[in-house]
């Protein structure tokens, strides 16, 4: 039978196949090739109604991450609230070009539109060319249209702990219960309430991931090539990067960088350009034969 797995504890892993979710255990094998069942894994297993079933094969995977551990993601939630914390661009912009460079569509999701107003954040993604939403889990608003678009695929929440990422799973999910824990005042975050990553079906078809949470530049992959890559992960960059002066623009300063040029003509919002900036900042050292990972 085939199925997706949608929880991993410890050694147990739990298949979900045509509706019928099955506890399985990892044949050996698996150790010898180096490749471990994940969340997301669509997998074939023997299923057994009497004890634990068996994970026989791991069907080719659409994408990879490796924290959180996870595959086949299609969608990238990235979530901000505007208060505790506020929105912070620069974390934003890392999880964008993280999905942007995994091949994961990220959706920008503004949460507690109820505590004031996010239209400068709106337009800054909006006019980015990224699907954005302004919603307030408390009041229920925008989050139909966030279901819709979630649809039939499979999306992962991520952002600051108390943005409130469990609380709009749940008004995704009227019939689901997931932890939700009020904002430390202390530690102006939220209390870690998801342990491990688990996936809840939609009434689309589709799985959505609640996850303990992740940072873009662990699971980006080697760090060299996510250097080079580093100005396509900003979509809005791709119409100027191969009309630039000098074919090895940073396009952080240079004279004739038509990146910049599209800065200051307001094509390209500048602070998403400051982000990048930063990140390539954080990369610029990093050479060819440097094989550590992200």
């Amino acid at each position: 039978m085939n199925g997706i797995i949608v929880k991993a504890i410890s050694s147990f892993y739990y298949v979900d196949c045509a509706d019928k979710i099955y506890e399985c255990k990892a044949r050996g094998n698996f150790r010898k090739t180096g490749v471990s069942p994940v969340v997301g894994d669509d997998v074939v297993i023997s299923a057994s109604d009497t004890g634990y079933s068996v994970i026989e094969e791991i069907l080719p995977r659409r994408s990879y991450l490796e924290r959180p551990n996870i595959a086949n993601l299609q969608k990238l939630v990235i979530m901000s609230a505007y208060t505790c914390p506020e929105p912070n661009s620069l974390l934003i912009d890392r999880l964008i070009s993280f999905a942007v460079y995994n091949n994961i569509e990220p959706l920008i999701v503004f949460n507690k539109s109820d505590m004031g107003d996010f239209s400068k954040w709106y337009d800054i993604y909006a006019k980015s060319g990224f699907k954005t939403f302004v919603i307030s889990a408390k009041e229920n608003i925008g989050v139909e249209e966030l279901r819709k678009e979630i649809g039939a695929g499979f999306c992962a929440f991520a952002g600051n702990s108390g943005v409130g990422k469990s609380s709009v799973i749940n008004r995704i999910f009227g019939d689901l219960s997931l932890k939700t824990g009020e904002v430390s005042r202390k530690l102006g975050r939220g209390r870690h309430t998801t342990r491990h990553t688990e996936l809840f079906k939609t009434h689309e078809g589709g799985y959505i991931a609640d996850t303990p949470g992740f940072s873009s530049f662990e699971s980006a992959g080697n760090l060299y090539d996510y250097k080079v890559k580093l100005p396509e992960t900003f979509p809005e960059f791709l119409p100027f990067l191969n009309d630039c002066r000098f074919a090895d623009c940073t396009h952080t300063r240079e004279k004739g960088c038509e990146v910049l040029r599209a800065v200051k003509d307001g094509k390209i919002c500048a602070s998403r350009h400051e982000s990048y900036v930063k990140l390539f900042e954080e990369l610029k050292s990093v050479k060819e034969w440097d094989k550590k990972r992200i």
